[in-house]
């Protein structure tokens, strides 16, 4: 047993995103896996998706042909069960949606295959698999085994790593997807109201404040000053809690994480676990705190130890109107 099975997500005829990072955390721990990476797309017409996924790591790329346009999760949980079975892989990664909250956990109980949920690293230890997750109302990181497990379920969370822009020449085959009985009958699709005035994921410069701001009242101008220096506003969970600014521009484990940015300034942010894992990657991160001690300085490029209101302006006066 061994090697990486992905499974792509689509929806509204189109491959999302997360489906290429999955690739992309199964290509980085490939060598670990000691096995081939397959990814396997269900639908209608797969075909139209394989080239997509044909990135430079994928061993292969099986085209499953469903007879449901859309997802549904008893012929998703009997699909990914016919590949396990064909596969034998010890990784299964998914992404982490609802529609594989739909099934995994159901695909996981019905085959006495570990799983984990929200996970947003693993790796192979010794040959074991271990999976890392938020835990404690994401105020610290849990490693997670399976011990008798050899197979492991897992879901992704997005926007935690970079694709791979490399394209690949995978063997490409075809299947037919278990023919089962639908229970229920998808009707149309209705967009989430809110949240989408903003795409932190895909921000290259974001200014985020914190504590430091001290109250509600506050917040306006470093909307503002973000606003004068070309940045995304972003902010760290304790002002999304306080509803001070929407949750869609929380930046963390539990909000959103700052994938493609190159320049990241955390105004008044100590640095919790849970937001530094949504921006440590980024390569050149500046942060402004009166505390020479915050844990954000461990992982700040460049680190200012003053008054974030002071800091501000001086950087507002930089850009005259």
């Amino acid at each position: 047993m061994s090697g990486i099975l992905v499974i792509a997500e689509h929806r509204m005829d189109e491959l999302r995103p997360v489906s290429l990072e999955l690739i992309a955390v199964a290509v980085g721990v490939k060598a670990q896996a000691s096995g081939p990476v397959t990814v396997a797309i269900i639908a209608n017409d797969p075909q139209k998706y394989a080239q997509a996924l044909s990135v430079q790591g994928v061993d292969e790329v099986i085209c499953v042909k469903s007879a449901v346009v859309e997802f549904d999760p008893d012929a998703y949980e009997a699909t990914v069960a016919a590949l396990i079975a064909a596969k034998n892989p010890s990784l299964v990664l998914l992404p982490h949606s609802v529609n594989s909250l739909a099934y995994a956990p159901a695909l996981a109980a019905h085959g006495g295959l570990g799983l984990a949920t929200d996970a947003f690293k693993v790796e192979f230890e010794a040959g074991a698999l271990v999976a890392t997750r938020g835990g404690y109302g994401q105020k610290l990181n849990v490693e997670v085994d399976f011990p008798g497990k050899s197979t492991v379920v897992v879901t992704f969370r997005a926007n935690v790593c970079k694709l791979i822009d490399v394209a690949g020449s995978p063997t490409v085959t075809q299947m037919d997807a278990p023919a089962i009985p639908a229970r229920g009958q998808h009707k149309k699709y209705i967009e989430a109201v809110g949240g989408g005035d903003v795409d932190i994921p895909g921000s290259e410069f974001i200014l985020s404040i914190g504590r430091g701001v001290g109250e509600e009242d506050n917040v306006e101008q470093f909307r503002e000053l973000a606003q004068t220096v070309g940045a995304e506003l972003g902010c760290s969970r304790p002002i999304a809690d306080a509803g001070w600014l929407p949750k869609s521009r929380q930046v963390g484990q539990s909000g959103k994480t700052a994938a493609n940015c190159k320049l990241y300034i955390a105004m008044g942010i100590s640095g919790s676990v849970q937001h530094m894992a949504g921006m440590k990657h980024v390569e050149t991160i500046v942060a402004v705190n009166t505390d020479p001690k915050a844990s954000i300085f461990h992982i700040a490029r460049y680190g200012i130890v003053g008054d974030i209101f002071e800091i501000g302006e001086e950087l507002r006066s930089q850009f005259p109107a």
